[in-house]
């Protein structure tokens, strides 16, 4: 047996924090994260509080929280690589370690990447996740936007190089599409949807729960870019209706 097997007795939780409000901070992830021996999460500079911490310090402020570096520029693999090998030495010790992370660590989240470094180095690692609410969940709650009913889809696409992907999941009139990473393209978007008569009753909300909040119809939204931190919803084309 290598000497790696025998290593990294501890425990990865992934935890999810919700959108950006404190309040939607689930009651299991509080008890995951006082149960935790370390709490570390995302930055992108040792001074740099990340949302993540942000969140998790309005919702539990006695709670000591701990910044893992991340470089989210192109060469994202070696930093992944590099905070996973930070994180080692706390595993191979046995602790319980909670890496916390905006929405749900199971869909669209660096700790997808992180844990895929880590078990490139201890194949062995356990890794936990602690389901997180979705940013398109507060969005629709917002703007009472009832997502599905019946036998109706949801297309979850994301818009990070265009309209491309959005375009093509309009095209199923009985789907519902949600729209991540898309903010910079967002006038694109709002032509692309009017084209296929899928603007009316489409909203985007944009760093919800956050410093420079906005929830409006996508109609409305001036033509203007968003952040990163944006969500659209498009209804399904047979119950859209103006927001």
């Amino acid at each position: 047996m290598s000497a790696d097997v025998e290593l990294s007795s501890g425990v990865l939780v992934g935890v999810g924090v919700g959108p950006g409000d404190p309040d939607l901070l689930t009651v299991r992830a509080l008890d995951q994260l006082r149960r935790a021996d370390r709490i570390v999460a995302p930055s992108l500079g040792p001074d740099a509080a990340g949302r993540a911490e942000a969140i998790v310090r309005g919702a539990a402020p006695d709670l000591v929280i701990e910044r893992l570096t991340f470089d989210m520029g192109p060469d994202r693999r070696t930093s992944h690589a590099a905070a996973a090998e930070r994180l080692l030495p706390h595993l191979d010790s046995g602790e319980r370690v909670a890496f916390v992370t905006l929405g749900d660590p199971n869909i669209y989240s660096t700790f997808s990447a992180l844990t895929d470094a880590l078990r490139r180095l201890r194949p062995q690692v356990r890794i936990e996740t602690v389901p997180g609410i979705m940013a398109f969940q507060e969005l629709a709650a917002r703007t009472g936007v009832a997502l599905l009913d019946g036998s109706e889809s949801l297309r979850l696409v994301t818009a990070l190089d265009g309209p491309g992907d959005v375009e093509m999941a309009v095209e199923d009139l009985d789907a519902a599409v949600v729209v991540y990473k898309g903010g910079r393209h967002l006038p694109a978007i709002a032509e692309a949807l009017e084209r296929a008569g899928r603007l009316e009753g489409a909203v985007v909300g944009e760093l919800l729960g956050l410093e420079g909040e906005r929830v409006a119809a996508v109609a409305d939204s001036g033509g203007q870019p968003a952040t990163y931190l944006a969500t659209i919803i498009v209804p399904p084309k047979r119950r859209s209706g103006r927001w």
